[in-house]
């Protein structure tokens, strides 16, 4: 792969999963219509009921729908990359994401000017209603700061070498059948797949602070639970990232030191919820790393993507 600089005139299709999120999408919509970039824009939707569908169906020129059971993190963005397959490049967000700014996406294409650039990740902000620890989260994984990374970069930044979120992201089509697509046997975390893939086939991975969507979560300890026990099976099934790119835990002692001191003494009284959080997000990693000894009908209740519990790839852990 050259490195050398091009100024390309790039075919970008944008494409949104969707599924049961009517106002969220018709707010993404609303954001996407505002864009100074040019694209083709793709909803796949996994049937929903509430109405999403019909909205997606009126605003958007083309739409594929899925049975829901059929829906899988890797696999159904993948089957949209083959679906249509002549574009440089391919935008993916989710439905709870809109963007920021009109020239969100431009900014997102920069980056590509670098030949060598397989994949771009843009800055999540928190949304508006977001928690402080929801808002800590996003401050903390996604900074102002533009960024390039390469593999000779992992000893520096450890696992964050290999960071991105499908929620706002770009991927080069030529880099993304290099190294395979999307997989469909991850519970999730495709992205992040991908973004190693490139990285050891040798491609940069560009962070674009200046490419701003809003996104956040406002979890439940539940929901972070389920959340974690599901990253812990990933990285589980995956030894190969961890190998390469080393473990999360001292980025994990990091955002609690991170945690804390935004919250400071003024907000003292969210330092228990915090601490007892990240206590519980560890140990749901830990016991999705030994997610293997465990029954489908435990894993069920642990995780939250049940519904890989029920695919072939379930028994391959």
């Amino acid at each position: 792969m050259s490195d050398q600089a091009e100024k390309p005139n790039l075919r970008v299709a944008c494409i949104i999963p969707t599924y049961n999120g009517r106002a969220d999408l018709e707010r993404l919509l609303d954001s996407l219509e505002r864009q100074s970039a040019t694209f083709d824009l793709f909803v796949v939707d996994s049937s929903s009921s509430d109405g999403t569908l019909e909205l997606a169906n009126a605003r958007v020129p083309s739409v594929v729908s899925i049975p829901s059971s059929q829906f899988n993190h890797g696999g159904t963005r993948q089957m949209m990359v083959g679906l249509n397959p002549r574009y440089d490049v391919y935008v993916f967000l989710t439905q709870d994401a809109y963007l920021e700014d009109p020239d969100a996406i431009v900014h997102l294409l920069e980056p590509f000017t670098d030949a060598r650039v397989g994949a771009v990740c843009g800055r999540q902000l928190p949304h508006l209603d977001a928690t402080p620890l929801a808002q800590h989260a996003r401050l903390f994984n996604y900074s102002e700061a533009s960024l390039v990374k390469s593999f000779e970069d992992v000893p520096a930044l450890g696992i964050k070498a290999a960071f991105m979120s499908n929620s706002f992201a770009a991927y080069r089509g030529k880099a993304l059948l290099a190294v395979g697509g999307f997989p469909e046997h991850v519970i999730f975390a495709e992205d992040m797949y991908v973004t190693a893939r490139m990285l050891l086939a040798g491609w940069k991975v560009a962070y674009a602070g200046n490419a701003r969507c809003r996104h956040s979560h406002n979890y439940s300890v539940r929901e972070e639970f389920r959340r974690y026990f599901d990253m812990g099976v990933f990285h589980a099934r995956e030894p190969w990232i961890r190998e390469q790119f080393g473990g999360a835990g001292g980025e994990g002692l990091r955002f609690v030191k991170s945690e804390l001191a935004y919250l400071g003494l003024s907000r003292i009284y969210l330092w228990p919820s915090a601490i007892f959080r990240n206590a519980c997000k560890l140990l749901a990693y830990k016991l999705g790393q030994k997610e293997k000894g465990m029954s489908l009908g435990l894993k069920k209740k642990l995780g939250m993507y049940k519904r890989y519990w029920d695919s072939p790839y379930a028994e391959k852990g």
